[in-house]
């Protein structure tokens, strides 16, 4: 399943999902009722932790894809494809949903 990333679109991070930042690595781990489930834990990688955590300010595609610019060594389409690819799998994994404003 594709998303449309217009890049004026933004996207929220469910509230059913923590965050853990183990030995150097960035983990997501759904949490359903008290219960985590471990079948599903997500682990990122430098990039897709850096766009996981602008999630939490509500930023358009636009603004993570320019963060990503300027803290990675990538070039416009790279970050873009980085980006758009990301939020995909998120969509699809049930970690985000768009923003309605």
């Amino acid at each position: 399943m594709k998303v449309d990333n217009d890049l004026n679109s933004k996207f929220q991070k469910k509230e059913n999902i923590v965050t853990r930042h183990i030995a150097g690595e960035t983990l997501l781990v759904p949490i359903y009722g008290e219960l985590a489930n471990m079948e599903r834990i997500f682990t990122l990688d430098p990039v897709a932790a850096f766009i996981w955590e602008q999630l939490d300010d509500k930023k358009s595609l636009k603004d993570i894809r320019d963060g990503v610019l300027d803290a990675f060594d990538v070039n416009k389409e790279q970050a873009e494809t980085d980006v758009a690819e990301f939020i995909d799998e998120l969509v699809e994994a049930g970690l985000i949903d768009t923003l309605i404003e």
